[in-house]
C-alpha cells in the first residue's frame, strides 16, 4: 500500500506553486488526467462548464428554501467554483476507479465505520487541487477534518470522498463522492459524483441542477401514499428516530433501501419522491442541498429547518436528521408524520 500511495502522489508533483487564480478549467484537468483518458474527461468538463451561463455582474442568490438571507456573489465566481468542483470530482474518480472491486485493506475508524486507501487518497487528491486554486479557502474532509491555517474562513470546501464506503467495499456502484462549497456557512455549490457509472449531478445557488450537463427536475407527488421512499438502512435508526421513521414507512407506497447519497441524486432526477435518514454528518449532506433545491426539491432537518453548518477549526461535526422531498406537499406531510418537534 505504501508503494501505491507514493506512486499516486508523484502525479501531483507537476503542480506549479500555489496560486489563488484558476487560469482555465482545461489546464487544471490537464495536470491530473491520465493520458489514456484525458480527451474524454476534458470533453466532459468543458461541456459542463460551457453549459453554465456567465454574467459579469453581481447576482443575488437566494439560499436554502427556508433561509431568508440572500448572498451577493459574482456569477463569474460561481462558474470558477464549478470548474474547480468538476476538477475535484475528476481527480477523486480517477483514484476511486483504480481500487473499485480490487483487493485492499479496510480499517475501522473510532465510530466503527470503514475507511480504505481509496477514501484517503481521493481526499488528498482533492485537497491538493483546492489549495492550488484557492489557498485562502478552508477544507473540512471526512478523513482529516479541518485544514486551514486560520481558525475560520468565509469559504469552506466540505468533502466526502466516498459516501457509501460499505457499498464501495462490497462492489456495489451506488456510492458517490460529495463535494460542497460553503459561503459563510451556507452551501452554494454541491456535486454528487458516481465515478463508476460516470454520472455527475451539480447544483449551484440560483441555477438549475444538471446531470452530465442536462437540466433535471424532481417529480410531482402530492400524496405520501403515492411516494417511493429511500433510506440507506432501517438499522441505522434507533430510539425515537426509529419510531419516527416507522410512522413514515407505514404511510408510503414503497420503502426502499440502500444507495446512500445516490438516493438523493435519484430524487433530484425525478425517480424517487422521499429520502429520510438519521445521524448524518455535515459532509454527508451539505453537497446535497444545492443539488436537490436546484432541481425543485426541498431538503431540511426533521423540524423543517435549513441545513447549515458553520465550519471552523473548533467545531465538531455533529449528527443531523435529514428529510428530502421532490414535492413540497410530500415534504410537509413527511414532517407532520415524523412528529419530531
Amino acid at each position: 500500500m505504501i508503494a501505491q500511495s507514493h506512486l499516486f502522489f508523484k502525479s501531483f508533483d507537476l503542480f506549479p506553486p500555489p496560486s489563488p487564480v484558476l487560469r482555465s478549467p482545461i489546464r487544471s484537468l490537464h495536470l491530473f488526467s491520465s493520458s489514456s483518458s484525458k480527451s474524454s474527461r476534458l470533453s466532459f468538463l468543458s461541456s459542463s462548464v460551457s453549459a453554465v451561463p456567465v454574467s459579469r455582474g453581481q447576482i443575488s442568490l437566494t439560499m436554502a428554501s427556508n433561509s431568508k438571507r440572500p448572498l451577493e456573489l459574482s456569477a463569474t465566481d460561481l462558474d470558477r467554483f464549478a470548474s474547480v468542483g468538476n476538477a475535484l470530482a475528476d481527480a477523486s474518480g480517477e483514484v476511486i476507479r483504480k481500487y473499485f472491486r480490487k483487493k485492499f485493506d479496510i480499517v475501522d475508524k473510532d465510530d466503527l465505520s470503514p475507511v480504505t486507501i481509496a477514501d484517503q487518497m481521493a481526499e488528498e487528491a482533492m485537497v491538493s487541487i483546492i489549495f492550488h486554486n484557492f489557498p485562502s479557502h478552508a477544507i473540512y474532509g471526512e478523513e482529516k477534518g479541518w485544514r486551514c491555517k486560520e481558525e475560520s474562513a468565509d469559504y469552506v470546501w466540505v468533502l466526502d470522498p466516498i459516501d457509501g464506503t460499505k457499498s464501495f467495499i462490497t462492489g456495489k456502484p451506488v456510492f458517490g463522492t460529495l463535494i460542497a462549497l460553503l459561503y459563510k456557512g451556507q452551501p452554494i455549490l454541491g456535486l454528487i459524483d458516481q465515478p463508476i457509472l460516470k454520472e455527475r449531478w451539480i447544483g449551484m445557488s440560483g441555477r438549475r441542477t444538471k446531470l452530465n450537463g442536462e437540466d433535471i427536475s424532481t417529480r410531482s407527488c402530492p400524496k405520501l401514499s403515492q411516494a417511493y421512499l429511500y433510506t440507506t438502512s432501517p438499522h441505522l435508526f434507533s430510539g425515537e428516530a426509529e419510531k419516527a421513521y416507522a410512522r413514515i414507512r407505514d404511510k408510503v407506497k414503497m420503502p426502499l433501501y440502500g444507495c446512500d447519497c445516490y438516493a438523493y441524486a435519484l430524487l433530484a432526477s425525478g425517480f424517487v419522491d422521499l429520502v429520510i435518514e438519521s445521524g448524518l454528518k455535515p459532509y454527508d449532506f451539505l453537497a446535497l442541498v444545492p443539488v436537490i433545491e436546484g432541481a425543485g426539491g426541498t431538503i431540511t432537518d426533521w423540524n423543517g429547518n435549513p441545513l447549515l453548518w458553520e465550519a471552523s477549526s473548533s467545531v465538531v461535526a455533529t449528527s443531523f436528521n435529514v428529510v428530502a422531498a421532490g414535492d413540497p406537499d410530500i415534504h410537509q406531510q413527511a414532517l407532520e408524520s415524523l412528529k419530531w418537534q
